[in-house]
């Protein structure tokens, strides 16, 4: 089981280059029988880049959005109660972008680690990562 990161997710799916060799790896091991969890804040955050035409997409967000869920190992993780609270009381010192908090505190959640390409995320002790 794993967590993606938002930009970690649309470079998969989209099979861009820029994910890294073992991100990919990560991946394709849960693949078979495994579980790739994306943070429902991720959908929010790829609406967004396409609203603000920062990424396009090969259909709507929404089309685009539904077929990533029906990827077999890919499960959308609600920002529930428990995360929310979890994003704000993260130990030691986290930067401040709230997507990035419900990111890693699904991560934590769930105990698993994170595949990022983000150096801020990277470089907090308090989550496994895999870039």
């Amino acid at each position: 089981m794993i967590v993606l990161d938002t930009h970690a997710l649309v470079w998969w799916v989209t099979g861009d280059s820029t994910l890294s060799k073992k991100a990919k790896a990560a991946i394709e091991r849960e693949i078979d029988g495994g579980d790739i969890l994306v943070s429902s804040i991720s959908a929010w955050e790829i609406a967004m880049l396409v609203d603000r035409e920062k990424l396009v997409l090969s259909m709507d967000v929404a089309s685009w959005l539904a077929a990533v869920a029906e990827i077999e190992a890919v499960r959308f993780i609600p920002v529930d109660a428990e995360i929310a609270v979890k994003s704000v009381e993260l130990p030691g010192d986290f930067h401040k972008d709230p997507a990035d908090r419900m990111i890693v505190a699904t991560a934590r959640k769930f105990a698993v680690s994170l595949v990022t390409k983000d150096e801020k995320i990277r470089d907090y002790a308090h989550v496994r990562t895999i870039w």
